[in-house]
């Protein structure tokens, strides 16, 4: 190292919320940025933000953001002496950032040999070892290849097959008995390889009930290495995180974090990175997970208990400063949690939900919140990348007011357009057993159909939709209006009238809707309430027998049957409006028997033909999406009556896959 080299113009090899967060922290530091695209996101956020932007290819990842030749290609073009990767694509590609090395172009980010050791789970475990960090048992590479089916004995389960170059919860299955061996095997191997190139596979023990805490460190490359605290990543579902914290509650560990150190030197680290441990819940023991060689998604909590800026930090350490000469002491100060929005349906085992987001509304400017962001009303959301939609950050003096926050932010969320996490995250911050205990990382899993149970429609919120629907048709005209002011509904010497059918929970209500001159009535099952209310815009505000609630109304006219959706703290609700569904197309027909697609993607495998003989649980076919594999498995026991797709082919959600015949 000669000196600080100072970087000019940095090229942001990413999209979505870290390509956005780069680019501001770039910006605040004077160094102008390029953005790189696919052609889905030419129009999208991390775009508009950048000084300058450059296409890189089609829709598919493989196609475009990996593509490291064709990134080093935009620096060059773009006058670019700097590439910060974000996290996920080429972030942790070690060959990528030799040929930035080779092209004289800075990369943001460790050493390649540090990610090929730690991005290689196999020999991050023997550097483990070496350096004295407690390590996961497990099986190594050379192990599971001559022998997968003894390794696994040797091993024990419940196992977890892993891919060795696997990262960010992707190709990874919990093996609870020898029989789902094979299968997870093949599973795991094809999903590296979709997601890394590398389809090299490790088996580790499967500790239960236990805690995902991680530790921040940072190098520099003058020798230096620091950590900056430690965050709980515990709540989880397929591997993935929805929910972070710092610092971790009731684990606050200087032994974790020494050994968080350790790992870091043991490969001589420079930049920003994590090294995640399992830690058992009661014993107080804790392994060597991994060490992302990256920034985290989760880093903005860090940064919020620290009041540090990680990526400028690592900006600084990438142009050859000290971090003896950037960073002061680190302290905690309070606490901080992050919610993932994520476009997914967690009452369907969280697949991903792809479509417009025809309404957004982030609570951005509340008191302690942040808001991570790379997507705006009216963008869309693809099955090609990352589902998420935002991340919401709260920091508070203690644990209690960071949750407190959160709730307000929560509960100022308006979306609509496509299935979410939201209600999920909302049910979260009411329960106490997730508040108040720390969780381990299969709880969220379980506790799903109790956080998430099926719910009556309240009568009020068919008051308010009705009397939205009446609204939106008389647009301007308050509930207390004079009828003449709103022809529809007027009846001679009678109160304005509405009937409305709105239509909920397999059935139909009709809500008798009039509006004398002081005041309006509404009627649902026989039972009337006292009503006031305005429509301004989309904003609905509602007085009900006296209770006054809020709600951004909208009309949806998208799907199969126009709707009259309320969004409000409590979450989503979405009516028919079935008076108007005469003349409608009657919906397709469902051929008894049939498998549905759950979600957009591309077939991956088929493992059935027609007139093959299945039992209940038998796999069908594998679909892809959003880079994880979804199988779709025989309901009953039958007989295989066709199969309307071929490995390699796309799919639309709810097209038939598999027609199934029960015996007899």
């Amino acid at each position: 190292m000669t000196g600080p080299r100072p970087i000019t113009t940095l090229l942001v090899a990413n999209r979505g919320e870290i390509a956005c967060r780069v680019i501001r922290s770039a910006r605040e530091l004077g160094i102008r940025t390029v953005a790189v695209y696919s052609d889905p996101d030419a129009t999208a956020l991390h775009v508009e933000l950048a000084d300058a932007a450059v296409r890189i290819g089609p829709a598919p990842a493989q196609e475009s953001y990996l593509r490291g030749e064709v990134i080093l290609e935009a620096a060059r073009a773009a006058g670019a002496d700097a590439i910060h990767p974000g996290y996920g694509f080429l972030s942790e590609n070690a060959a990528f950032a030799e040929a930035c090395d080779a092209a004289d172009i800075v990369f943001v980010g460790p050493p390649a040999e540090a990610i090929r050791i730690m991005g290689s789970k196999d020999e991050a475990r023997r550097a483990m070892v070496a350096a004295g960090v407690p390590v996961v048992p497990g099986a190594d590479v050379d192990e599971v290849l001559a022998d997968a089916a003894g390794a696994a004995e040797r091993v024990g389960f419940p196992l977890l097959v892993k891919a060795a170059a696997g990262g960010g919860g992707k190709g990874m299955r919990v093996v609870r008995a020898a029989g789902e061996l094979e299968e997870a095997l093949a599973a795991v191997r094809r999903e590296a390889r979709a997601a890394f190139g590398d389809d090299t596979v490790l088996f580790e023990r499967w500790v239960e009930d236990a805690r995902h805490v991680e530790v921040q460190i940072f190098g520099d490359a003058h020798g230096g290495v620091v950590h900056l605290l430690d965050r709980d990543c515990s709540t989880q579902r397929r591997h993935q995180k929805v929910m972070e914290e710092a610092p971790a509650v009731d684990y606050g560990s200087e032994e974790m974090r020494a050994a968080a150190v350790a790992a870091a030197r043991a490969v001589d680290y420079v930049g920003a990175g994590t090294v995640e441990f399992i830690a058992t819940r009661n014993a107080g023991e804790f392994f060597f997970l991994e060490m992302n060689t990256r920034l985290q998604v989760e880093h903005p909590v860090t940064e919020m208990i620290t009041g540090l800026d990680l990526v400028a930090l690592q900006l600084a350490v990438a142009a050859g400063r000290r971090l003896d000469d950037v960073l002061d002491e680190v302290k905690g100060r309070g606490h901080a949690i992050e919610f993932r929005l994520y476009a997914e349906d967690p009452a369907s085992g969280f697949l991903p939900s792809t479509g417009t987001l025809a309404h957004l509304v982030l609570p951005e400017g509340l008191p302690g919140i942040r808001i991570d962001t790379g997507v705006r009303q009216g963008d869309v959301v693809s099955p090609f990348y990352d589902p998420m939609i935002a991340k919401i950050v709260a920091h508070g003096r203690n644990r209690a007011q960071a949750l407190a926050r959160m709730r307000a932010a929560i509960a100022a969320t308006r979306i609509h357009g496509l299935r979410t996490n939201l209600d999920l995250l909302r049910a979260l911050l009411m329960d106490p057993l997730w508040c108040e205990v720390p969780v381990s990382t299969t709880w969220l899993e379980r506790q799903v159909e109790r956080l998430l149970p099926a719910h009556a429609t309240d009568p009020l919120d068919l008051v308010a939709a009705a009397l939205a629907l009446v609204l939106l048709r008389t647009p301007g005209v308050s509930a207390t209006a004079s009828p003449f002011e709103a022809l529809p509904g007027f009846r001679l010497n009678a109160p304005a009238a509405d009937r409305v059918r709105l239509g909920h929970d397999g059935g139909v209500t009709e809500v008798l809707v009039e509006r004398p001159p002081n005041g309006a009535h509404v009627t649902v099952d026989g039972e009337r309430h006292e009503v006031r209310g305005r429509l301004d815009g989309d904003r609905l505000t509602v007085e009900i027998d006296g209770v006054r609630l809020d709600f951004t109304a909208l009309r949806d006219e998208t799907g199969s049957a126009p709707v009259i959706v309320l969004l409000g703290e409590r979450g989503a609700r979405a009516f028919e409006i079935v008076d108007e569904l005469a003349g409608a197309l009657a919906r397709d027909e469902q051929v008894p028997g049939s498998l549905l697609a759950p979600m957009p993607g591309q077939v991956i495998e088929v493992k059935v033909a027609a007139g093959d003989t299945v039992a209940a649980g038998d796999a069908l076919l594998v679909l892809e999406a959003m880079k994880m594999e979804h199988t779709i498995r025989a309901p009953h026991d039958g007989q295989v009556r066709s199969v309307a797709y071929r490995s390699g082919d796309r799919v639309e959600e709810g097209s038939v896959l598999v027609e199934l015949e029960e015996p007899g």
